[in-house]
């Protein structure tokens, strides 16, 4: 019999991406997502119409929030594993509608964290983000490094639904895997992101926003390599607490009390955000037009992974260059936009 896996926000950028690697696997995916508008629906449809195009998905739309909806689609489906990526994104979009990150992000993984409980899934992994490092700086961040002082609703929502998380595997034994994205990027990527505003607004001859003067880093990671790594801690859950007969990994944030733990997912490379405007322009062929700004509300000034774990548990790091990940892209998106 087929595995069966859900996945919640398959229209979205790394749901996307996700479901294709596992639908050419031959595993069976029923997709979850809400078409929301943050931004361009259309961009979604065309992601989940080449999914619909392969043998062995099929997908629901409706929202995190209606519990009803969630419950029908997961209990037609009777998933083996859920992988719950569905969430309100972006960190400067939380300062203009921080509701919008309540509602998707706490109580829309609660109904997925139900429904999963009441399946007994293999395996619930759930998205969070580098964002709730916060404050910390400590680099390159680490999964056991303490993450209790986020800058924004964004991150303090992800922060919650790790907790969360962690509660449900000790209540209810079920195995979870929290994973922590680092800049996430490649085709068929968001539009509120740098590299697609940077390639759209830079062959259109418009400038540029460039915060704290360029003088920012990011783990850039391609998002191939991030599904890479996704698909394979799922095979990799969390063992429970009785019949531990080995000690955790050194570094492993494996909790004592649960089978629970958080692996963070990051190219392991800090760049500098003028090196990345740079690779694009070289990739593009043509000079931006920039307009250097002060730091934005909520932003760090370098986020940067410690992979070692995620290495540990499955053999595998992220290690796509920068330019070559841009390139991909640029091809990418010439080709969607005909440009």
């Amino acid at each position: 019999m087929s595995r069966r896996i859900l996945i919640t926000g398959t229209a979205g950028f790394i749901g996307f991406h996700l479901a294709r690697l596992l639908l050419a696997e031959g595993i069976v995916v029923h997709g979850y997502d809400g078409m929301t508008d943050y931004y361009d629906v259309e961009l979604k449809r065309r992601r989940h119409a080449l999914l619909q195009a392969m043998p062995g998905f099929s997908a629901t739309e409706a929202m995190l929030e209606d519990r009803a909806a969630l419950d029908a689609a997961i209990d037609g489906f009777a998933p083996d594993e859920i992988v719950h990526l569905a969430a309100q994104a972006g960190v400067r979009y939380s300062l203009e509608n921080p509701r919008a990150y309540l509602d998707a992000n706490v109580l829309g993984t609660f109904n997925v964290m139900e429904a999963a409980r009441r399946h007994a899934v293999r395996h619930l992994m759930m998205a969070s983000t580098s964002s709730v490092y916060g404050a910390n700086p400590e680099m390159p961040y680490a999964e056991t490094m303490q993450a209790d002082h986020p800058m924004t609703i964004y991150a303090a929502t992800k922060k919650a639904t790790e907790s969360m998380g962690h509660a449900y595997a000790h209540l209810w034994g079920l195995p979870t895997t929290m994973f922590r994205f680092f800049t996430v990027y490649g085709p068929w990527g968001r539009p509120d992101m740098a590299l697609f505003k940077f390639v759209e607004a830079i062959l259109a001859d418009r400038p540029i926003d460039i915060y704290n003067h360029g003088e920012m880093y990011r783990d850039f990671t391609y998002v191939g390599d991030l599904v890479r790594g996704i698909r394979l801690l799922l095979d990799t859950p969390p063992p429970q607490v009785e019949g531990r007969d080995t000690p955790p990994l050194e570094g492993d944030s494996l909790s004592p009390v649960a089978p629970w733990r958080v692996v963070n997912i990051g190219n392991s490379e800090k760049v500098r955000l003028l090196d990345f405007v740079e690779a694009i322009e070289a990739e593009l062929g043509v000079a931006a037009r920039r307009n250097l700004m002060p730091m934005q509300p909520g932003d760090v000034p370098a986020t940067w992974a410690d992979a070692s774990l995620l290495q540990a548990l499955t053999g595998y790091r992220p290690q796509t260059d920068i330019r070559d990940g841009i390139a991909a892209f640029v091809a990418w998106y010439r080709e969607h936009y005909r440009q």
